[in-house]
């Protein structure tokens, strides 16, 4: 991404009023479909953000530690068809933000839009996964690997619409519309 998009970008993020972030807090639900286009575009920076977290606690032979970039290239490669739909569920989750932010983010191309969104993606799973479930996501990975990006987001919105109509309509602060 240019300097001047990271700039304007993390002006935007810093700017945000604390009661526009609240509201952010509570977002709109996704249908399955929007998840899985989410999953499909995100998937990429969800394994490198998970990698740079785990693997200061991961073993030396972990699919992680060995395996997660040449998975997340080879995901990379289904999120352009994910993307509008993709884009449209980012600014579905994003309408508690300041206006004038949302309006600077729509404006944004796509050429640079893309790499913020997956940046963003990636620094907050590098941040805010529990290093006690990095075991648990390394199995699932790996076990998930040999599936094409768009199989695994598919599978991922699947689980997560099962979840809604189970009443369990949240994946993590992400809620899912009921079917």
């Amino acid at each position: 991404m240019p300097a001047a998009n990271r700039t304007i970008a993390l002006a935007i993020a810093l700017a945000l009023p604390a009661p526009a972030m609240a509201a952010a807090a509570e977002q709109p639900c996704l249908t399955a479909q929007e998840f899985a286009a989410v999953s499909t575009f995100a998937l990429p920076g969800v394994i490198r953000g998970a990698a740079q977290r785990c693997t200061p606690v991961l073993p030396s032979d972990a699919f992680l530690r060995s395996q997660s970039e040449t998975l997340a290239k080879r995901y990379a490669a289904g999120r352009d068809r994910a993307w509008p739909l993709a884009k449209a569920a980012f600014f579905k989750l994003g309408g508690g933000m300041d206006p004038q932010a949302i309006g600077l983010l729509k404006n944004m191309p796509d050429e640079s839009l893309k790499p913020f969104v997956e940046g963003a993606v990636t620094s907050m799973v590098g941040q805010q996964l529990p290093t006690e479930r990095c075991s648990a996501v390394d199995r699932l990975v790996m076990l998930l690997s040999p599936l094409p990006a768009e199989s695994t987001a598919e599978v991922i919105g699947l689980a997560a619409g099962l979840g809604a109509r189970a009443g369990q309509a949240r994946l993590g602060k992400l809620a899912i519309c009921k079917a």
